[in-house]
């Protein structure tokens, strides 16, 4: 069995927006055990707990201490999760057989198999029309669930092969097409793709994250660009660099940072200077292998996993000055 250690990126800066971003560091380590490959990480910001799948489970994983709280079994080939407080219900895809299994969220509990399609990948819940929406990358569609009911509402073709996607809190939601290196939009009220720009000069876009307030898209590229759509206009207005391997891309509103997990073992650290104006702060060194991320606004803390000689690391990353 090979041992695991949860890397937990602590990343604390300014608290205003527009504040001259702050340099970042490791602080802590923590492990965990348990084996096998893992994807997502969803932090779950209530109650400062991470939902990581980890190839036929999602841990759940208490993101003070590292220490594992349980697990969703029952599931072939873990990527994503989507939670849901209303309904008391989590989502969880299970990629590899197209379903997504419904979980209570109190004991993790699997409650029932909701079929979805070939890939299912990414999941995210739009809490506008209070429905679960699925990305399934080689079935090139998003899968539409009734969180409360756990039922299957319909399929939606996107047109090429989405990766991640975001909320946008107004009936809107949006992902990225890797194969076509472009931004769909999805009218969740419809159930229809409304929308598609490309992310050009971005190839290969796969994390996304958002900006609510300056309605701006965070599109990480495997050509090592971070693409910034205005999802209003529907077209880029900006780019900054990234490191290689980019899985997992997020965005602090309180710091006006935005964060882009790389394989090549960098965090990429991006400073909005105004809506389409942005620097590279830095490029915080993390492990190898840490490619994916999570972010929980409310400790503006974000998580990445990565293997490393058999086990994962646990890194706290802090804005330097700031005690823990």
């Amino acid at each position: 069995m090979h041992r695991l250690a949860l890397v937990l990126l602590l990343a604390t800066a300014a608290p205003l927006l527009g504040q001259s971003p702050s340099v970042y560091r490791i602080t802590h380590t923590y492990t965990i055990g348990g084996d096998g490959s893992w994807d997502y990480i969803i932090p779950d910001p209530p109650r400062h707990r991470l939902f990581i799948g980890r190839q036929n489970r999602v841990m759940v994983v208490d993101e003070n201490d590292g220490k594992l709280l349980g697990e969703v079994t029952g599931i072939n080939g873990a990527h994503g999760v989507a939670l849901v407080d209303q309904a008391g219900h989590g989502f969880a895809t299970s990629g590899k057989d197209g379903s997504v299994v419904m979980f209570d969220l109190k004991t993790f509990k699997a409650l029932s198999r909701i079929p979805a399609a070939e890939d299912a990948d990414a999941v995210i819940y739009d809490p506008a029309s209070n429905l679960v929406f699925t990305f399934n990358g080689d079935a090139h569609s998003s899968t539409v669930i009734d969180p409360r009911e756990g039922k299957l509402v319909t399929n939606i073709q996107l047109g090429g092969k989405p990766e991640y996607g975001v909320s946008a809190g107004d009936g809107k939601v949006y992902a990225n097409l890797t194969d076509n290196s472009e931004v769909v939009e999805i009218d969740a009220k419809k159930l229809s793709v409304t929308r598609r720009w490309s992310t050009a000069p971005c190839k290969q876009p796969v994390a996304m994250a958002i900006d609510l307030k300056q309605h701006r898209l965070f599109s990480g590229c495997r050509s090592r660009v971070m693409a910034v759509s205005d999802y209003e206009a529907g077209k880029v207005v900006a780019t900054a660099p990234i490191g290689a391997g980019v899985d997992g891309v997020a965005f602090d509103p309180a710091t006006g940072d935005a964060f882009a997990s790389n394989l090549d073992g960098t965090l990429t650290v991006i400073h909005q200077d105004g809506p389409d104006t942005y620097h590279v702060v830095e490029n915080v060194p993390t492990a190898q292998g840490a490619r994916n991320m999570g972010f929980d606004p409310t400790t503006h803390r974000v998580f990445i996993v990565s293997a490393k000689s058999g086990s994962f690391m646990m890194m706290v990353i802090e804005r330097e000055g700031v005690a823990r």
